[in-house]
């Protein structure tokens, strides 16, 4: 590359939790650029999570975190182009972009679910990615196992 690459942008821990990945999943939950609702629909989650967990000696930011650590991809298939045929080749993920697919699924698959509100969608899906279970859970297997069956190309890795 002929530019430099540009320099990683200092992320502000969260007023509540003071956790830098809560204002991450803020940010990639925010639409519009309306940070306050989104602060709003990730912090009334956590509360439904605690309640719905009162038993739990876990707190609700544990359990979240817990739930991202179980949907979090460690492979993923690339299509790479060799002598005129497509290959789907396994690859190795960075971390940043680990965390970033798991946040992503994680509110994908919570928009997709039934539910009243955006917060009760979030931690009905924060819940179903802690017990292993649910559309976020099922998207990481599925690329695992995508990138098992397509191990034989491994090599073509550059």
């Amino acid at each position: 590359m002929r530019k430099t690459k540009p320099k990683k942008r200092i992320i502000l821990p969260d007023p509540k939790f003071n956790d830098v990945l809560v204002t991450r999943f803020v940010n990639s939950l925010m639409f519009d650029g309306k940070k306050s609702i989104a602060f709003k629909i990730i912090y009334d989650a956590l509360d439904i999570v605690e309640k719905k967990l009162k038993d739990n000696e876990l707190s609700s930011l544990d359990v979240w975190k817990k739930a991202l650590i179980n949907i979090t991809p460690q492979v993923e298939v690339k299509s790479r182009r060799v002598g005129g045929a497509n290959f789907q080749v396994p690859m190795e993920i960075r971390p940043e972009r680990k965390v970033a697919i798991s946040m992503r699924n994680l509110i994908i698959f919570s928009k997709k679910r039934s539910g009243h509100s955006m917060a009760e969608k979030l931690a009905a899906e924060t819940l179903a990615a802690y017990n292993e279970e649910g559309g976020a859970f099922k998207k990481k297997e599925d690329t695992h196992r995508m990138a098992e069956a397509n191990r034989a190309f491994a090599h073509f890795r550059f």
